[in-house]
């Protein structure tokens, strides 16, 4: 039988779970976590949002990421734990349900949303156990962050003098609460505008250039040469993808336009330049290449971001060195890992907060069998409150 502390626990995801709040719609999200910790005692100068939507691609709610301050009751280096609280668009209408000690989606065409609202209940939780129970604890930030599903944005446009400087940082987004993810890869991506000629296809094809056949040149190229997918080839470890293609209207028109978006990735850095490089140099080959009768060719003009940066943690660094204390504390070797995906950690890191990210019981994520682990939510639970509470 489950015990009261664990049947609030199970209340508390179930609530979150079933709010809608895909990503730049977190008002709600954000709202019942202002609300909880307000009804648990925290005075509202205690809770702060930030205007980082202004600088998120999607500013249609306005809810910028949430920061709380919970003042240290002991001595101790301030520490923060964070989480995203948005969801993918797959998981708007999800019916949480229990079954065999896992929470899914009754409605079949959803995902659970447990990506990333267990999380959210992860540190909301822990924070609800330190107001309510009195629990010693040294001073906390707690964040909240919007957007991670579409690039990592709230993390990106924070402003981390908001932060308080935190010594020590974790992040909860994943599945074993044992696994320890202390990098994670890096990130650029894409968008490749092609302007050929139009002209009418069955009467004169040969006055225009076409901006089908430039992609097609290009991409053929990156393909033969080992460039698209995974790469590995010397100094050169990552992979890449072209993932959307957008043009043309009409069979009988040499189309003018093509709208290509693309993306690379490595761990390391240079890679990832050397990659966007040789992607545009590629396109603009391709362009020269196609001409009409006239001698004129399309043009390509190719524009890239660097959304997140790859980061790894040494051994030394203290949030890590955190984590290990606690699972030797809970009898358990972490398991240790270097992500191939953005995580909110990137930024954290570039921002001079390096972060270690926790599994919290999610399985199937972004898809409609996703679920959660319960076992494993509740101990990434105990796991949140070690660490907050945790002693030189």
């Amino acid at each position: 039988m489950a015990t009261a502390s664990a049947r609030e626990k199970l209340r508390l995801v179930k609530q979150l779970l079933a709010i809608p709040g895909t990503s730049g719609e977190e008002r709600e999200v954000a709202e019942f976590v202002r609300y909880s910790l307000r009804d648990a005692g925290l005075p509202a100068r205690r809770i702060k949002m930030d205007d980082a939507f202004r600088r998120c691609p999607i500013p249609t709610s306005k809810t910028g990421n949430l920061i709380i301050d919970l003042p240290g009751t002991i001595d101790g280096p301030r520490r923060m734990l964070m989480c995203h609280l948005d969801t993918v668009p797959i998981c708007r209408g999800t019916i949480p349900k229990v079954r065999g000690g896992e929470i899914y989606s009754a409605n079949p065409n959803t995902g659970l949303g447990a990506d990333n609202r267990a999380g959210v209940a992860v540190v909301l939780s822990t924070a609800l156990t330190l107001l309510r129970e009195r629990v010693p604890h040294p001073p906390i930030t707690l964040l909240f962050t919007v957007q991670e599903e579409i690039g990592l944005q709230g993390a990106r446009a924070i402003n981390p003098a908001l932060l308080g400087e935190p010594a020590l940082a974790f992040n909860w987004d994943g599945g074993d609460p044992f696994k320890v993810t202390v990098g994670a890869i890096g990130g650029y991506r894409m968008n490749v505008q092609i302007r050929g000629i139009a002209s009418h296809a069955g009467v004169a094809p040969e006055r225009g250039v076409s901006a089908i056949a430039i992609a097609g040149l290009a991409i053929a190229k990156l393909h033969q040469g080992k460039w698209l997918g995974k790469i590995k080839k010397r100094d050169f470890i990552g992979t890449s993808n072209i993932g959307v293609i957008q043009g043309g209207n009409a069979t009988n028109v040499v189309t003018d336009s093509v709208h290509i978006r693309a993306e690379v990735r490595s761990h390391q850095l240079a890679t990832i330049k050397e990659l966007a490089q040789r992607f545009e140099a590629e396109f603009q080959a391709a362009a020269a290449n196609v001409t009409n009768n006239e001698g004129i060719s399309g043009k390509v003009e190719v524009n890239g971001n660097l959304e997140y940066e790859p980061f790894a943690l040494t051994t030394e660094d203290p949030s890590w060195q955190a984590v290990n204390r606690v699972m030797e504390q809970l009898g358990h070797s972490p398991q240790v890992a270097i992500a191939n995906g953005g995580l909110d950690a990137n930024w954290m890191f570039r921002h001079g907060i390096p972060t270690v990210s926790l599994g919290c019981g999610q399985r199937n994520q972004h898809m409609t069998s996703e679920r959660l682990v319960l076992d494993e939510y509740y101990q990434a639970c105990e796991i949140a409150l070690r660490l907050a509470t945790l002693r030189e």
